[in-house]
């Protein structure tokens, strides 16, 4: 899988910082750093944009996947920008438990990938 970062980003992002981070898998993976959402936007692969949100439509169980699909998660304290949206094609919100405020990012997109992959038929 590619992994797209969107500056700002809302961590340190300095190659030690990223070295602890990746462990053993970063070689495994590619990474794209973008200098905003505009160059993101002009830059993306073709598919959908699929946002996970809290303020999502549908389920994440209840949603159909396609293969091209780019998966968009949004900061942690603050979620993802109106503009980013006004552009998504879709919004999936990870069902929590009642009460409960949110999931952190890498555990949100581990989630929202492995069951993307899972209803794709992409899982190694």
């Amino acid at each position: 899988m590619e992994l797209h970062v969107i500056e700002p980003a809302g961590f340190r992002f300095d190659d030690r910082a990223m070295k602890r981070a990746a462990l053993d898998y970063g070689p495994l993976g590619h990474m794209t750093r973008h200098a905003d959402w505009e160059a993101f936007q002009r830059d993306r692969a073709p598919g959908r944009l699929v946002l996970f949100t809290t303020k999502g439509a549908t389920p994440l169980q209840d949603f159909a996947f396609e293969a091209d699909d780019v998966l968009l998660f949004g900061s942690e304290p603050t979620g993802a920008p109106d503009y980013v949206h006004a552009a998504a094609d879709e919004r999936v919100v990870i069902p929590l438990k009642a009460g409960a405020r949110s999931l952190n990012l890498s555990v949100s997109a581990g989630i929202a990938l492995f069951e993307a992959l899972r209803k794709t038929g992409g899982l190694p």
